[in-house]
């Protein structure tokens, strides 16, 4: 069970006001309905100590953060990842995203969350142990210096796209990425398959964003 002693409150508010989004898109066990709820609290009092998320977005918090973070797992479902990967690395999470979303969306994947700003970490997985994730850790540490096997790699709009497939060039991959990417992924058009998040989301802020996947 999640572990709220230090934030007493939240396990008895109604849930479902800040859930809404999420629910729209997938069905959620109780567990997990606190656990999002929860994210809220933690990320609005670790962002007044650690600038994790832009202080004029945090209202935007499940919207622009954990629902966009979660387009990765429908690409997951789409194509069977969801059930067939154990080990995966969220690379340059910042304070938790992709990582801590995907996390609680399948809580029977291991979940590696790495940073190069030990602070971003730091928030990351002290959220992860307030909502008791037991499949996430964290650390700080540069890509390049990361010596583990993973099934799969993440990324959210770290680095330019060639810039991660010269750091992981053989690992699959799933990118979070926007705008126009024509420039981006010319060198890779014969591994790469971009998603609209828009097949996903029909909220209008996902319009020109995308999921990028490369085996």
């Amino acid at each position: 069970m999640c572990n709220y002693s230090e934030y007493p409150n939240l396990a008895f508010q109604n849930h479902n006001d800040v859930c809404e989004i999420i629910q729209k898109y997938f069905s959620l066990s109780k567990e997990q309905e606190m656990q999002f709820h929860a994210l809220d609290a933690l990320y609005r009092e670790w962002n007044a100590k650690i600038n994790v998320i832009s202080r004029k977005d945090i209202d935007n918090l499940y919207l622009h953060h954990v629902l966009h973070s979660l387009a990765i797992a429908k690409k997951m479902e789409d194509d069977g990842l969801d059930r067939s990967v154990r080990k995966v690395l969220d690379f340059g999470c910042g304070g938790g995203f992709p990582g801590i979303p995907l996390a609680i969306i399948f809580p029977h994947i291991q979940f590696k969350l790495i940073d190069s700003i030990g602070k971003k970490t730091r928030v990351a997985q002290e959220v992860a142990d307030a909502i008791g994730l037991k499949n996430c850790r964290c650390q700080h540490l540069r890509g390049q210096d990361e010596k583990e096997p993973f099934d799969l790699i993440l990324s959210r709009a770290v680095m330019p796209l060639g810039e991660i497939i010269k750091i992981f060039p053989h690992s699959p991959l799933i990118c979070l990425k926007g705008g126009n990417l024509e420039e981006e992924t010319k060198d890779f058009q014969s591994r790469i398959q971009m998603t609209p998040i828009s097949d996903y989301f029909a909220e209008d802020w996902f319009i020109e964003k995308y999921v990028l996947s490369l085996k």
